[in-house]
């Protein structure tokens, strides 16, 4: 039986999640000011600079961090700033998105031919109810069609992402993150440059606030650089299933610092969707922890 959690390792997964879940808020902040592509263009450059100079490329084919690089910052944190630039509250945003986590199984099981198990179903079911929810409120009051499309489509990206990472093995998340950001910069500021202009991103560089500024800089070192690396250096110490579960908290704390910072409004219709999706989350990862449990132990 695995071994309680030190307190101060609960408190460092809690840490984790609480930055990732209150992210959505700092996105928004810095929105204000800056064009939602040179953000994530100016969010992996920091990424980048000057973390690659101290961390060993990581033992990888370059394609595969390239297309990690490409899935995570183009088509996750692209599509999800775009979403955030007035189509979605930034509290749906942080909830919607977590559906990537059936795109990584639906892509997972289509790489290995594997068979959707019941307890899948019912919990795919679930989320996909509590999204149906969120689509008949798509007034533009919390979101726009358009802005679910697009934090759906992020959310497919980001399970390319992790379907990548997974084909790549066991590595440093830090380092596979830092140089796969290489390849997120490009494209980013490309896309930028054509569909945002030049003097629209120079307009909100040089109006950015120190506020904005410190909110790029936290998107690059607390939410990519701590977060993998705390996450990281915490699943080496403990089993998955005693983690994993711990980032069901993440759109928790995303709804509640947007209800408590930026005043967003809480109506039971977003309730009901929340729990419905943390619902269909809390099935698929914790079903087969507790089936596990319930078995005999081996005959010795």
């Amino acid at each position: 039986m695995p071994a309680a959690l030190p307190l101060s390792h609960v408190l460092l997964a809690l840490a984790v999640v609480a930055v990732w879940g209150t992210n959505f808020v700092v996105i928004k902040h810095a929105l204000a000011d800056l064009p939602p592509l040179a953000f994530a263009t100016l969010r992996f450059a920091f990424v980048v600079f000057p973390a690659v100079f101290f961390l060993p490329r990581p033992k990888v084919l370059w394609r595969r961090l390239a297309a990690y690089g490409v899935l995570i910052g183009a088509g996750q944190f692209g599509l999800l700033y775009i979403a955030m630039n007035g189509l979605i509250s930034p509290g749906l945003a942080s909830l919607v998105v977590q559906v990537q986590v059936f795109f990584t199984i639906g892509l997972a099981m289509a790489a290995a031919g594997e068979k959707v198990r019941p307890f899948q179903v019912f919990a795919l079911l679930l989320a996909t109810a509590g999204v149906g929810v969120i689509l008949a409120h798509t007034d533009g009051s919390a979101t726009t069609p358009l802005g679910l499309l697009l934090v759906l489509l992020a959310a497919l990206g980001w399970a390319g992402g992790n379907h990548v990472a997974r084909l790549s093995g066991r590595v440093n998340m830090l380092a596979y993150v830092t140089w796969a950001s290489l390849f997120s910069v490009p494209p980013l500021l490309v896309l930028s440059l054509v569909l945002e202009g030049w003097p629209a991103i120079r307009a909100g560089i040089e109006g950015a606030s120190p506020a904005t500024w410190a909110a790029v800089a936290w998107q690059s070192a607390g939410n990519s650089l701590f977060g993998y690396a705390a996450w990281g250096w915490l699943l080496a110490r403990h089993p998955a299933a005693t983690i994993t579960p711990m980032a069901m908290l993440v759109p928790v704390f995303g709804m509640g610092a947007s209800a408590l910072l930026l005043a967003e409004p809480m109506p039971p219709w977003k309730i009901i969707a929340a729990a419905l999706v943390l619902a269909g989350l809390a099935v698929n990862l914790l079903w087969p922890i507790v089936a596990a449990r319930r078995l005999p132990p081996p005959a010795a």
